[in-house]
């Protein structure tokens, strides 16, 4: 059932617009009457030493652009979420069922990574994560994908992700983080994974 209502998500997204908005903004509404309260009583069990972590909304959409636009063209290859332009960040930045989150480097103010859960109201929440091209190698997705477990398991979604065998860092994270289950073998060397709570 996941696994279509994710594939639907895509086709929807990708070919009909302004079916996509509306449906983002039904969803969004119905998700803050479900959930919003509970957003107020999870908590992070650890931030990276050396770095804040800022909630998506509160990061100027013209600092999220140019993170993005400092981003090497392979950085897109596995990793395509959503429109990486101001007006589409914007409006993310505005979507409650959009639960996503910015590590800002405390030495420097600089993002050193991103990271969301887009989640639905019936209770089903997608991770995704981007590590900065010059923080790689710092552990700094398995930690993001940690935080989006707290936040995820914090407020009672179950939590899925899909990556790519071919993307070897994406690929380990996923599984240092969390114990996974493989839901299906996808083309294109692609898992669909559900992350299980510990």
């Amino acid at each position: 059932m996941a696994r279509m209502l994710y594939q639907i998500a895509h086709i929807v997204r990708d070919k009909l617009g302004w079916l996509w908005q509306l449906v983002e903004r039904l969803n969004a509404w119905l998700f803050s009457m479900r959930y919003g309260r509970k957003l107020d009583s999870f908590f992070f069990s650890e931030i990276p030493e050396g770095y804040k972590l800022v909630l998506f909304r509160n990061v100027p959409t013209e600092k999220m652009v140019a993170f993005f636009e400092h981003q090497p063209e392979e950085a897109f290859t596995y990793f395509r979420p959503h429109a990486f332009d101001a007006k589409s960040i914007n409006r993310l930045q505005k979507n409650r069922a959009f639960l996503a989150y910015v590590l800002i480097d405390k030495s420097n103010e600089k993002i050193a990574g991103y990271c969301f859960n887009r989640c639905f109201f019936h209770g089903q929440g997608f991770r995704g994560r981007m590590v900065d091209i010059g923080y790689r190698g710092k552990g700094l997705g398995t930690a993001m994908n940690k935080l989006l477990n707290d936040v995820g398991f914090g407020i009672g979604l179950r939590l899925f992700e899909t990556v790519s065998k071919n993307n070897v860092a994406s690929y380990r994270s996923a599984l240092s983080a969390s114990h996974v289950k493989v839901v299906k073998e996808m083309s294109n060397n692609e898992l669909y994974l559900e992350i299980l709570h510990d």
